[in-house]
């Protein structure tokens, strides 16, 4: 009796089970159109998201008086005379998220450098699972977080910042005192930005640094190599690409925040990079004026918006795809 049993349906000369799709299990072709499905239904929706949002802008681009690129002034969308643009939406959104990414890229690479190369086996879970944890903390708690905890605890660091740095053109005196006594600025927008993002950020970077082969470590070890030693010639150069795409992703959350950045920021600021002012980001801007959505102009309007963080955010998950695509040719 043969030792490859195939259930009565007898194999072909080159040893394939017949009665399937070209010689493979019927398990096989089902799990395959699945996925290829599954696939192409994601597609589909991100396809036909685009559509809308480009069919429902398009009308109030058109009807727009003023440059949708360059106008900086306050937002008309009442009557016929419609004026709205980006430029300030776009600063502080990037201009946020930069700074978030900026706090934490350097404290998600140290603590997976720490549980992946130096922290005791029964320390591993603990801080792995509190780490995550904070990826499951509701926006608006961070939110929340911010205004009333975080903000007051800044406002004596921020006056004592613009009163020895004002030099620096990051620390000035704000157009509205009021983000002083509130703490209610791009800075501690950053921050709690930088504290949701890290969970992204560190799990990615922590995964890829476990995967560094077994021989690279060894060979390190062999030459004299110390630990930090190991970690800088055979962790880090392993991992750099996992860890820039661990930024991007983070990137990408970042851009689309809206409930904790709308309670901590919500009026219109200049572009000026200081941090003591405010700011809108599309998502808050859209998310504060939801209320305007009565009309198709009122709505396209917010919807171009919407368009634009929707491509900006494409982009930055696409960029970090290609980092990933790029490390495994």
């Amino acid at each position: 009796m043969s030792g490859h049993d195939t259930g009565g349906t007898p194999p072909d000369g080159k040893g394939r089970v017949l009665g399937t799709d070209g010689g493979k299990r019927l398990g096989d072709v089902i799990f395959k159109n699945l996925a290829v499905g599954s696939g192409m239904l994601v597609t589909a929706v991100i396809f036909l998201i685009a559509a809308f949002l480009v069919a429902q802008a398009v009308p109030s681009l058109f009807d727009n008086k003023a440059n949708f690129f360059t106008y900086q002034g306050q937002w008309v969308t009442s009557g016929g005379d419609l004026r709205f643009g980006i430029p300030r939406l776009l600063y502080t959104t990037i201009f946020v998220s930069v700074i978030a990414l900026l706090i934490a890229m350097p404290v998600a690479l140290g603590i997976a450098i720490y549980l992946t190369e130096y922290a005791p086996k029964r320390l591993v879970g603990p801080i792995t699972y509190t780490v995550d944890l904070l990826a499951a903390v509701p926006s608006i708690v961070y939110g929340l977080w911010g205004i009333l905890v975080l903000g007051p605890v800044l406002q004596p660091i921020n006056e004592w910042l613009v009163g020895h740095l004002t030099w620096l053109f990051l620390f000035q005196e704000p157009e509205q005192a009021t983000n002083m006594d509130t703490g209610a600025t791009l800075l501690t927008a950053g921050i709690v930005l930088a504290v949701m993002i890290l969970p992204i950020i560190t799990a990615v970077t922590r995964e890829v640094f476990a995967q560094t082969p077994v021989g690279h470590r060894e060979a390190a070890l062999a030459l004299g190599a110390t630990k930090w030693e190991v970690v800088r010639v055979a962790v880090l150069p392993f991992g750099k690409s996992g860890y820039i795409s661990g930024g991007m992703l983070g990137l990408g959350r970042a851009l689309g925040e809206t409930m904790a950045l709308m309670l901590i920021i919500s009026s219109a600021g200049p572009i000026n990079f200081n941090l003591m002012e405010s700011g809108e980001t599309f998502a808050s801007k859209i998310a504060l004026n939801a209320a305007e959505f009565d009309s198709p102009a009122k709505t396209g309007a917010y919807i171009s918006a919407g368009l634009t963080l929707f491509v900006l955010t494409f982009i930055v998950n696409a960029a970090a795809r290609a980092v990933v695509s790029g490390k495994a040719n």
